[in-house]
């Protein structure tokens, strides 16, 4: 059998890996373990849990304060380790993290192929977004295997002189994971009535705006700048912001000094992955610099504004589904009153077709990793 090692460290790059390491247990011809940075531990633990993912292998690399050196430091450092008592055939990492790029140079320093999920997704502006730009590039060019999500990502991937026989579009495994959990929210009503109770606060009569903000670029004034935006929007009395606030002190400290106890403002928990889905399913529209809600919401029909500059997912942008507007405070205020007081446009962006796949993902991955020569 073909040995297959999975590492993640992060929530949305165990959201998107699930699928997958559960399509590598079912494939005969492949056997699967797990190694988690925990880049990000608390959030990570309620991914793992809800998927059923007991990894391992566990780095906990994650520190008070930590910053990208410590994280590459260890990450490279604690994989050593791993490589070298395990010794896989494939090593499967995803996405833009740091957790990534430094678990494939780690493979890369130990003469083992790497596995690349959600490949060639590209802004060409290494400093934004900073440093994920960064790592999807270098990821790119340590691995051997590339499982582009879109058409438009295997281009990206050519362009950059990747062999064509390297490349498989297989769709975005985050649909796989939205399409399950959904699957799971409407087959259990005592889950369903439960989330519902524990969102009880929520008006109604009220459309919601689901917001998310975590990137790094932000930190130096755009966090602040969406945050101004949200609560003159809250004073329109029609609508309520729910804001699942990241655990980055940077993040948190500025969204609670200027958020805390704004009226029809609800500052929740980072939520796992269920409620979060729940939440995403409920709302009106979603304003975020995710990368991974750009590909979701349009899933649900759900409008999506995008406080960055740029984005490496231009298909959503060139489909409709989203649209980018930055951090300029009078912008973001305008955009969201529009799909707020304008049926046509809400309309236009939430029937729009969402470019990221069928929810089959995992499986075509899996069947290429297990016919690839090594």
């Amino acid at each position: 059998m073909k040995s297959i090692l999975t590492v993640y460290g992060t929530r949305p790059e165990a959201i998107k890996m699930a699928p997958v390491i559960r399509a590598i247990d079912a494939h005969p011809d492949l056997d699967g373990a797990v190694c988690v940075t925990g880049q990000h531990a608390e959030m990570l633990d309620q991914v793992n849990d809800l998927f059923g993912i007991v990894p391992d292998t566990d780095l906990k690399v994650m520190k008070s304060g930590q910053g990208l050196t410590h994280i590459t430091a260890a990450v490279l450092e604690g994989m050593q380790k791993v490589l070298a008592d395990r010794k896989p055939d494939y090593v499967l990492v995803h996405g833009d993290t740091t957790t990534s790029m430094a678990a494939a140079l780690a493979a890369f320093y130990a003469g083992m192929p790497v596995g690349h999920v959600e490949a060639g997704l590209r802004t060409r502006n290494l400093l934004s977004p900073w440093p994920e730009e960064a790592n999807r590039q270098i990821t790119g060019r340590l691995a051997s295997l590339h499982f582009a999500p879109t058409d438009f990502a295997r281009q990206n991937l050519i362009d950059e002189a990747v062999p064509a026989e390297r490349i498989h579009v297989t769709g975005n495994t985050v649909i796989d994971a939205l399409q399950a959990t959904k699957a799971r929210l409407d087959a259990d009503n005592d889950i369903a009535d439960r989330l519902a109770s524990s969102f009880a606060f929520l008006d109604p009569s009220k459309r919601t705006v689901l917001v998310t903000g975590h990137r790094r670029e932000s930190h130096d004034g755009g966090i602040a700048r969406t945050c101004e935006a949200l609560a003159r929007l809250a004073r329109r009395g029609d609508v309520q912001v729910v804001f699942p606030v990241h655990l980055n002190p940077a993040v948190k400290t500025t969204v609670e000094k200027i958020l805390t106890g704004v009226a029809d403002i609800h500052l929740l928990e980072p939520q796992s992955y269920l409620p979060f889905v729940w939440l995403l399913d409920k709302c009106h529209l979603v304003v975020t610099d995710s990368g991974g809600i750009q590909e979701e919401a349009p899933s649900f029909g759900k409008p999506v504004l995008v406080t960055r500059d740029t984005t490496e997912r231009p298909e959503a942008v060139e489909a409709g589904t989203v649209k980018l507007v930055g951090t300029d405070q009078d912008l973001l205020v305008s955009q969201v009153e529009r799909l707020l007081d304008d049926q046509q446009a809400y309309a236009a962006m939430a029937r729009a077709h969402n470019p990221y796949g069928d929810g089959k993902a995992a499986g075509r991955i899996v069947d290429a990793l297990a016919a690839a020569a090594h």
